[in-house]
């Protein structure tokens, strides 16, 4: 879901308020679980969002995304070339070998989670996969990197060394997206501060408990430029190649990250 930039301060939760999130968080990685499982060829993106919708009000929550700035789902699906923001529909009917790409987010009790994953659609090409992989890396290497008396840039940094370790081992030039990134999360979906997907590190907002963040990746198997589609969400890669997306919650405590929205 795109990332607005806000100029509010950055909030800091008790850890009450973070058991809170966590719960959201739950919604969320369950909700994913279940997704996941029912992804096959012959399946709609907008049965899979029908699907998550269903959950996650079973559950209490709130889907965050639906009616999100207009947005008409519960979930962003985007398959293929489509890197974020995809609008899930009964006419885009999953095929074997396609990599589709699940945003989910839950409001539960006012609090928010956020996550992403990756799902190959039957049998998936061997690249498509790496790709997947190496985004998992990246969003993995970020959420390490999620320590007190860090810097938000430290996370940056982390996540695009390893997207480029991950080129260098698969012998592919990933393009690692930096027109959208990650953001603070909490009371809203998007909050301060704008988590860059690059960068040097030791700069920005000192990483203090209380503090949550989404970290999310994207990278694609070709360039990382982008072009939005006329239905103003859907975002694809300029050539055309395919792209994958990992994110998780993650909050900051004296002990290090906390991912809220690991599965239990």
């Amino acid at each position: 879901m795109r990332s607005l930039r806000v100029t509010s301060a950055i909030e800091l939760k008790s850890a009450g308020e973070l058991e809170a999130m966590r719960a959201a968080g739950l919604v969320v990685a369950r909700t994913l679980a279940a997704i996941t499982d029912a992804t096959k060829p012959g399946v709609s993106t907008g049965e899979l969002d029908a699907l998550a919708e269903e959950l996650i009000r079973d559950a209490d929550a709130v889907p965050s995304f639906k009616g999100y700035h207009g947005f008409p789902g519960s979930v962003c699906a985007s398959v293929n070339e489509q890197v974020v923001h995809g609008i899930p529909s009964d006419e885009q009917v999953l095929a074997d070998g396609d990599l589709l790409s699940i945003d989910c987010g839950a409001i539960l009790d006012g609090w928010h989670g956020d996550a992403a994953v990756t799902i190959a659609v039957g049998d998936v090409a061997a690249a498509d996969r790496a790709l997947s992989d190496a985004t998992h890396a990246a969003m993995s290497a970020g959420l390490d990197a999620v320590r007190p008396g860090g810097r938000l840039t430290d996370i940056s940094y982390a996540v695009q060394n390893a997207a480029a370790a991950a080129s260098a081992r698969d012998g592919v030039e990933y393009g690692l997206i930096t027109t959208y990134g990650g953001h603070g999360i909490g009371t809203s979906m998007h909050m301060e501060p704008f988590l860059p997907n690059a960068g040097k590190p030791g700069r920005g907002p000192r990483l203090r408990p209380g503090m949550a963040l989404a970290v999310e990746p994207m990278l694609t198997g070709g360039t990382d430029e982008t072009v939005e589609l006329d239905d103003g969400w859907t975002v694809i890669t300029a050539d055309g190649s395919r792209a994958a997306h990992w994110e998780h919650t993650v909050a900051i405590t004296d002990d290090g990250g906390w991912i809220l929205t690991a599965p239990e």
